[in-house]
């Protein structure tokens, strides 16, 4: 029998700025239903292959896949580009992007920026889009501030506003780069247990965090970068309990982590 397709995979990822390559060749898979975490210290390039993935960087080498279709290229090295754009509208409204600071549109009440994507982007029917964007922050724990705006907001349910409108472009899959670093430790523990329901749930995700213990949790498979290569990957049990790379030992023991 045949190994399933991937939703995400990554083949020989190259990326660089200018002379600097920050990407030396990073192969990464996650299929339907796997939590992939990406762990490293900064400046390990773990937050640019999920930029790469969601094709908001262009990679100078190797290939990006969705559920078995390869980003289409034109140029070479630096002036590589995407070579079809509704190919990149449509990976890009699949593989929905949550962000370290929010982005939340300010002057947009939550329930306007949770509809904003999938009536504007996907041209979805606005009643049945504010069903969905009602369902979603009820999912998240903020159902009752649909008609406030991301001011009035903890930084905490910013975030968690975020994850709704994330779900509600109904992706294949959910990227979340650094999803709790901008928080303090009460409100970051807000946005751990919505990711773990999701991953619960079974949704495929792939993970920037310099958070450990919920690395631990979450993860299917966990990947360890050093200076732009992968370093160790495996199992979270593995990883986390029986380090095999002296570098990712050092890493784990500077994190402290579970």
């Amino acid at each position: 029998m045949s190994e399933p397709t991937p939703v995400i995979e990554i083949r020989n990822l190259h990326k660089a700025y200018g002379a600097l390559e920050v990407i030396k060749g990073v192969n990464i898979a996650a299929h339907k239903g796997d939590v992939v975490s990406l762990i490293g210290s900064s400046g390990s390039g773990k937050s640019t292959i999920l930029r790469c993935a969601n094709l908001l960087e262009d990679s100078q080498q190797g290939d990006i896949v969705f559920k078995g279709e390869p980003v289409h290229w034109k140029g070479t090295g630096l002036d590589r580009h995407p070579a079809d754009p509704k190919q990149v509208l449509r990976i890009r409204t699949n593989l929905s992007m949550v962000f370290q600071q929010f982005n939340l549109w300010a002057h947009l009440t939550i329930l306007q920026n949770v509809m904003e994507a999938p009536v504007t982007v996907l041209g979805r029917d606005r009643h049945e889009v504010e069903g969905a964007a009602r369902k979603y922050l009820d999912k998240v724990g903020i159902g009752d501030k649909c008609d406030v705006y991301p001011a009035q907001l903890s930084g905490g349910q910013q975030q968690r506003a975020a994850i709704a409108r994330a779900l509600c472009m109904e992706p294949e899959a959910l990227l979340f780069d650094e999803p709790t670093s901008a928080l303090d430790p009460e409100l970051e523990q807000e946005v751990i247990r919505v990711i773990k329901d999701l991953a619960n749930e079974g949704r495929t995700m792939m993970i920037v965090t310099h958070d450990m213990r919920m690395a631990a949790d979450v993860s299917d498979h966990v990947v360890f970068l050093h200076q732009g290569l992968v370093e160790e990957q495996g199992a979270p049990d593995d990883l986390f309990g029986a380090p095999k790379s002296e570098r990712l030992q050092q890493f784990l023991s500077s994190t402290n982590p579970t």
